[in-house]
């Protein structure tokens, strides 16, 4: 549970025991949907499974801003930890707390009496609504828990522990994959017993979080009271644009589905198992993104500059290392992955030509994620967002529409590869010459 002051030691050691265990935690909870979609499908079949799929297209929106959010609790926390300040982190610990507990319950009651209406204007089928609002409702009754767990997580990593989350993450995907089963088929609960399942499992993640933090004094918790302005006014102004860039990402992720779409079926299919393909290949490249956010932001505050921009440079030979290996690997096995998803031949077809044409343009979106970890790390949400605004809007969705309409269905691989590339020259450009290095995130406190 030890906890690591990345301003000095080994930047290389650091950034590899760092972020492997958040690559882990990453890819625990994207086992987390897939193995509820496993007990459902084959336990209650195809409308339950439908109803499941549509509601997690809203938790998967919910969740999105959750992470935005936590990307300005690393980036804030982080800069404390790194300026040895223990006053200041209490008392931001506490505005975050408050803050995020606020916005947990908010969500959670809109969610709960909205959820209907909310899958209703998202065309859910008649024979799916009931299932898919009951199974909605019950993950916003558990909203605090989400909301719980992730904050713990993210306040670890800004102090420098990863393993820790690892350990309570774990524990959430297990338990899920128990109490499906036996709230499911056991119990005879159906689709909700789905719902009390993934709440329960985070539920006890989030008091095992809550209960190492406290016995252990590892996160500096104190009785809730009420934030300052100042604390406030950072908060926001770093979590609106950071919650907002993942709702960008989401959206532009629709935008570019509707152009998929055009192809039929069997393109779609192929494009889903594709994309189940990418978020696996994409994991070394996130897990980095966040790991050189927490180590950055304790060296920006501690006015260690030359030590960033190394984290920077090793962090970007790393990526490209472990994305040409991830990228040579699925372009030879691009046929065998895409069949453990799908089996129709056509599809099959489209998913293999698609992944092994994008393999070799990961390591640029690996890049964007370093760089802008970086940028974001100084507190500069809002041209991170800018950036990915530039990414997924001016880039990737108008050349996926272009190349697609040029070269058919295979021009939809073409031109995520190419914005894939050129979004990399945006991201290093506002990395080398931008002026986030001017950016502090604290000078209103300073100057109280």
């Amino acid at each position: 549970m030890k906890q690591q002051n990345f301003t000095t030691g080994s930047i290389w050691r650091q950034l590899i025991t760092f972020s492997a265990p958040i690559m882990v935690t990453n890819l625990l909870q994207i086992s987390y949907q897939f193995i509820d979609s496993l007990w459902v499908g084959n336990l209650l079949g195809a409308d339950a499974l439908g109803a499941v799929a549509v509601s997690s297209t809203v938790i998967f929106t919910v969740l999105s801003f959750i992470i935005g959010i936590n990307n300005a609790t690393l980036t804030v926390l982080s800069q404390l930890k790194g300026k040895d300040d223990p006053e200041g982190l209490r008392s931001y610990v506490n505005a975050f707390t408050v803050i995020l507990g606020m916005m947990a319950i908010f969500l959670g009651v809109v969610g709960f009496v909205f959820a209907e209406s909310i899958l209703k204007i998202l065309g859910t089928p008649g024979t799916m609504l009931a299932d898919a609002s009951s199974y909605l409702k019950i993950n916003f009754l558990g909203i605090l828990f989400l909301f719980g767990y992730n904050f713990i997580a993210t306040v670890f990593r800004a102090l420098g522990n990863s393993k820790t989350p690892l350990r309570f993450v774990m524990i959430a995907v297990v338990l899920n994959a128990v109490l499906d089963p036996i709230f499911i088929y056991v119990f005879n609960w159906g689709i909700q017993g789905a719902a009390y399942a993934t709440i329960v499992a985070q539920g006890f993640a989030f008091i095992y979080g809550l209960f190492i933090s406290l016995h252990y004094k590892l996160i500096p918790f104190s009785l809730p009271s009420i934030p300052r302005k100042e604390e406030i006014s950072l908060i926001l102004g770093q979590g609106i644009p950071s919650g907002l860039q993942m709702m960008v990402i989401s959206a532009g992720s629709a935008a570019i589905m509707s152009v998929v779409t055009e192809y039929g079926s069997d393109t779609v299919a192929g494009f889903g198992a594709a994309q189940r393909l990418e978020s696996i290949i994409m994991l070394p490249a996130s897990a980095l993104g966040t790991a050189v956010n927490s180590m950055a932001g304790q060296n920006i505050a501690a006015g260690k500059w030359s030590r960033v921009h190394k984290i920077t440079l090793y962090a970007t030979l790393l990526n490209l290392g472990a994305m040409l290996v991830a990228s040579t690997s699925i372009f030879i096995l691009a046929s065998v992955g895409i069949r453990l998803f799908i089996s129709e031949t056509e599809a099959v077809k489209f998913g293999t030509d698609y992944i092994k044409l994008v393999a070799f343009f990961f390591p640029f979106l690996g890049f964007n994620f370093v760089w802008n970890g970086v940028v974001r790390a100084s507190g500069a949400a809002v041209q991170v967002l800018v950036l990915n605004i530039i990414s997924f809007w001016l880039l990737r969705y108008p050349l996926t529409f272009l190349f697609s309409d040029i070269f058919g269905e295979n021009g939809i691989a073409l031109g995520m590869g190419v914005s894939f590339f050129i979004s990399s020259f945006f991201a290093f450009g506002y990395y080398q010459f931008g002026k986030w290095r001017k950016k502090d995130l604290f000078e209103e406190r300073e100057n109280n």
